[in-house]
């Protein structure tokens, strides 16, 4: 029997003993080892060449994105009503020309004022337009 003046025989109280703390030590690091172990291989990936592409490079070919376009000049729309006007513009900037520069007709006018193309179908746009308030 021991009495209230001998000293404790076990740790400290507070104070986990030092093979609990070896214990917890082994455990992450087993564990810190499994998750490496099991992670999907990682791709190695390189920076981007600083120097532009060679000329003989290939050009990707723009996706096509509708545009904002509120006026343009050739072919003219005064002979439309202001609703006709919103209807053609409308869907000039949603269709794309078909030149090939990616651009809507509406967009393809603007930037390119010699493209054909994009005056051939702005004048069919147009003319569909007018036909439509006839019906």
């Amino acid at each position: 029997m021991s009495s209230l003046t001998d000293p404790p025989t076990g740790p400290p109280a507070g104070k986990p003993s030092r093979g609990a703390v070896a214990a917890v030590v082994v455990t992450l690091g087993l564990l810190a080892a499994l998750t490496w172990a099991l992670s999907p291989t990682r791709v190695h990936f390189t920076p981007a060449p600083l120097d532009p592409p060679p000329v003989d490079c290939p050009k990707v070919a723009r996706e096509f994105v509708p545009s904002n376009v509120t006026e343009i000049l050739d072919p003219p729309l005064t002979s439309l009503s202001a609703a006709q006007k919103n209807r053609a513009l409308f869907r000039m900037n949603m269709e794309p020309c078909t030149c090939g520069c990616g651009l809507s007709v509406a967009a393809c006018r603007v930037e390119h004022p010699g493209c054909e193309t994009s005056k051939g179908l702005a004048q069919k746009i147009i003319a569909e337009v007018q036909a439509e308030k006839r019906k």
